[in-house]
């Protein structure tokens, strides 16, 4: 049996950090959302992969390679033009036997989640079978009608709320025979313009064949569709993290926790660090400075003396100069912060906090979150974000300057000043 992961999509409504990457090279506790898919389908016993690419492909090509370094075989092919989950899959059909598993590489499964899907259609050897998991929210998702007990009626994409059949959305998760590719060429566009791998499941019921359901457990799953979720995601991969510390420890640094350090990372004297924690490869952190419980730092990051960060993804080479504090973000990689550096995570009114996302203003629902910066932003000294704006790639904001808005990328922005310089008095 193979597997095909869909790795296609940009993921817009992760803006900026999708500017420069895919999403689902985003890394949360030190590993791609992608490498979370790739763990759970080789725990299942898979290791012949196919990738479904197209937005900055090359990345992914590049950053997984042929797969041998992780005892798996990884081969791709191009969506050639973003067309939805259904012609995604498609794309696939000469590369796979009769049975695969299919899985959507941008959210993140529990390791044994893949195995729980082909465990069951080994045992039944249905037309299919998907993964459900129960969600908060069943207007935002995909939702499962049952009939007969584990059998599919039908997938209801985003129901009215309090209309919904069920609380069990679709968890981008299968298992298929090559029916799968008679019923796909028979859809036709969604009301997003789009191809819809669900259309083709549920003309699959509609036609008496079986379509099975097994139910993930909700801790199994996680979505990762707009920024803020990120937050919670790297918590999520924390808390199953195996926490290791092999780097050097100084004396005077205290780990309280659930902490890795990863080998050539250095903790200075005086550092305090509240696991689950992730330190990655070559950071530098300290002395004297405070990482609270739910941060990632990568690879090469520097956090200077005195600096507090809490909950909040920092990536791979980015410094955090001295007197600095961040809290509740998303800081992308090769970013810069002046000394005293803030980034504000609360509402004066202690509100709800709103971000816009695709030219739309949404309440987060969260009652603290930081920023999110592009990569390669840098600032002068004491310069501050209010809570919720976001910041595009490669740019600059001055000394003093207080961002209260979004910044697109590659600009500069100067707090004005107005000089009075007089002789003093007698001279």
């Amino acid at each position: 049996m193979k597997a095909v992961l869909l790795a296609a999509g940009e993921g817009q409504r992760l803006q900026p950090l999708t500017s420069t990457r895919p999403k689902h090279l985003i890394t949360v506790a030190g590993k791609p959302i992608l490498q979370f898919c790739l763990d759970a389908v080789k725990v299942a016993g898979i290791t012949d992969i196919i990738i479904v690419t197209r937005y900055m492909s090359d990345k992914i090509k590049a950053y997984f390679g042929d797969g041998s370094s992780q005892g798996l075989k990884i081969s791709y092919v191009e969506q050639r033009e973003l067309l939805g989950t259904g012609n995604a899959a498609t794309v696939a059909e000469s590369y796979v036997d009769d049975t695969f598993v299919l899985v959507y590489g941008d959210l993140l499964f529990a390791q044994d989640a893949v195995k729980q899907v082909v465990d069951l259609y080994n045992a039944a050897k249905p037309e299919a079978v998907m993964a459900v998991v129960p969600v908060d929210k069943p207007e935002n998702y995909g939702i499962i009608e049952f009939a007969d007990g584990k059998k599919l009626r039908r997938i209801i994409e985003k129901p009215e709320a309090g209309k919904a059949p069920s609380n069990l959305a679709n968890a981008g998760i299968y298992v298929f025979s090559n029916e799968i590719f008679k019923k796909l060429q028979c859809i036709k566009k969604s009301m997003r313009d789009e191809w819809e791998l669900t259309d083709a499941l549920t003309m699959l019921a509609s036609d008496g064949k079986t379509v099975l359901v097994t139910e993930l457990d909700k801790t199994a799953w996680f979505d990762v569709g707009r920024p803020w979720d990120l937050l919670d995601a790297n918590l999520w991969a924390l808390n199953r993290m195996e926490s290791q510390v092999l780097g050097t420890i100084e004396q005077g640094a205290h780990l309280a926790g659930s902490v890795h350090v990863a080998k050539s990372a250095r903790i200075r004297s005086g550092a305090y660090i509240e696991g689950p924690v992730f330190i990655d490869e070559e950071a530098d952190i300290g002395p004297n400075c405070f990482i609270r419980s739910g941060t990632s730092l990568g690879k090469k990051t520097r956090i200077g003396n005195a600096v507090e960060i809490k909950n909040s993804l920092i990536m791979n080479e980015t410094h955090i100069g001295h007197l600095s504090y961040v809290g509740d973000s998303v800081i992308g990689e090769k970013c810069n912060f002046g000394a005293g550096t803030i980034t504000a995570n609360l509402r004066f009114d202690d509100d709800k906090i709103k971000m816009t996302i695709k030219d739309k203003v949404m309440d987060t629902g969260r009652r603290k979150l930081g920023v999110v910066l592009g990569d390669n932003v840098k600032t002068g000294i004491k310069a501050s974000f209010m809570p919720g704006v976001k910041v595009g790639p490669n740019t600059w904001v001055g000394a003093n300057f207080m961002v209260t808005r979004d910044l697109p990328s590659d600009s500069i922005v100067l707090l004005k000043q107005q000089e009075n310089i007089q002789p003093k008095k007698g001279q």
